[in-house]
């Protein structure tokens, strides 16, 4: 915005040289004026449409806040667990960060992938059909970033070179699938942590299984 509107004050200066020189009789002042006043415009322009896109993401932050201070209340004052004060609804795993401002939805890879495997299973799209609902409906707009997670376990006869490119390939597909199901491109974001961020011990078989899993993360600010 600063360099914009020093570019626009220079403009505004040689304008009123050109009118000088326009006085004293300079040959070619209308040329140079024609020049400097296309100049002017786009310079006007494109402050203009700072401006807009300023307000506009006053108004994003604003919102978001009223978002994440209307949980807050929910979750408080209704008792409400946060996949109800969030809508995804019970039955998700859903955790709510206040100062982080994000809702993140948890989903176990059993119920995504085959061992192994990054292509979705088909009978259980219904369970990301249904969070790409919400987001559309009560989260439109805000960024969504989904992220692979895999335990531990080398990988061992899979055409995977490892563990963090596993989590990333899954990441993708929940992504490709959300876009498919309206959520817009320039609004999602996927990538792969391997085995780097587990929630629970990978020494046990439930512990590995926790940190298989895939997680939808909704920024409101």
């Amino acid at each position: 915005m600063q360099t914009a509107g020093k570019r626009f004050n220079v403009v505004l200066i040689l304008i009123a040289m050109v009118l000088m020189l326009m006085s004293s009789g300079c040959t070619n002042w209308k040329k140079k004026y024609e020049a400097l006043n296309v100049e002017y415009q786009n310079m006007k322009g494109l402050l203009e449409r700072e401006r807009a896109e300023k307000q506009q993401l006053a108004g994003e932050v604003a919102t978001g806040q009223q978002t994440i201070e209307e949980l807050q209340r929910q979750i408080a004052e209704r008792n409400q667990s946060p996949a109800e004060a969030t809508g995804f609804g019970e039955g998700y795993d859903v955790a709510f960060d206040a100062a982080a401002g994000t809702i993140t939805v948890t989903l176990p890879n059993a119920i995504l992938f085959a061992s192994g495997k990054a292509e979705l299973k088909g009978a259980t799209l219904t369970e990301l059909d249904h969070i790409a609902g919400v987001i559309k409906d009560k989260y439109g707009g805000m960024q969504i970033d989904v992220v692979g997670h895999t335990d531990s376990d080398p990988i061992k006869k899979s055409k995977w070179a490892d563990n963090w490119e596993l989590s990333a390939q899954r990441a993708l597909s929940v992504l490709r699938y959300l876009i498919k199901k309206g959520i817009p491109e320039d609004q999602i974001q996927a990538s792969g942590c391997g085995e780097s961020r587990p929630v629970a011990s990978n020494t046990s078989s439930s512990g590995k299984s926790q940190n298989r899993r895939v997680e939808i993360v909704v920024h409101m600010k």
